[in-house]
């Protein structure tokens, strides 16, 4: 979800200062804050099947010999190039192993191979897009959307002017194969689908 944060708890929000914001945000709720097109946009917590789809996806990337020098990781965030402010943290992230002695917390976008986004049981379509966009404007070259809330997943290639070029749908139960340098099938079968959302237990009367 997009925030506009009151200046009453953070500075007031302006170009060049929303990464400061992010991190307060970050320290105080717990929840994971990207800068999208100069928005902030959090993200709950995920959720258990959220996490699953992700551990089922490292997994099989990490089962096969990924190009040399590359590697998968997790909460690694990449900025738009050039830009004070926004940067995004996908799910997962290909990223050349220098990463894991870098002290910067964000890496190059021109490194990132591929990324994967599992939407959340929140998202919003408009967001999706977005997010999209946004990795196709730092020129990702694979994109791997995967949606649980329909039991759909997308990938996106071939990135043009703040747009992908070639979008391939597809459903859980059909396999996908990432591009090269990857030549990666990504078997979708056991990929879960949300149930609703649990809702609060209701107060006992007083």
């Amino acid at each position: 979800m997009s925030v506009s944060p009151g200046a009453s708890m953070y500075p007031r929000p302006r170009p060049g200062n929303l990464r400061e914001i992010a991190e307060k945000i970050e320290d105080a709720t717990g929840l994971r804050v990207q800068i999208l097109g100069g928005k902030l946009v959090m993200s709950p917590t995920p959720r258990g099947k959220h996490a699953g789809v992700v551990k089922q996806v490292r997994r099989q990337l990490e089962a096969v010999v990924l190009p040399d020098g590359l590697d998968v990781y997790e909460v690694s965030s990449i900025a738009l190039p050039e830009d004070p402010d926004d940067y995004a943290t996908p799910d997962l992230i290909v990223l050349p192993v220098e990463w894991e002695e870098d002290d910067d917390w964000l890496a190059d976008a021109a490194d990132a191979a591929l990324a994967v986004e599992v939407i959340s049981q929140s998202e919003k379509s408009r967001d999706i897009r977005d997010k999209a966009d946004w990795y196709a404007v730092v020129r990702v070259p694979v994109l791997f959307v995967i949606d649980p809330r329909k039991g759909t997943w997308a990938l996106h290639t071939d990135p043009d002017n703040g747009a992908y070029r070639d979008v391939l749908p597809g459903k859980f139960g059909e396999s996908v194969l990432l591009p090269e340098p990857f030549g990666v099938e990504i078997v979708t079968d056991g990929f879960p689908v949300y149930g609703e959302a649990p809702r609060a237990a209701p107060r006992s009367g007083g």
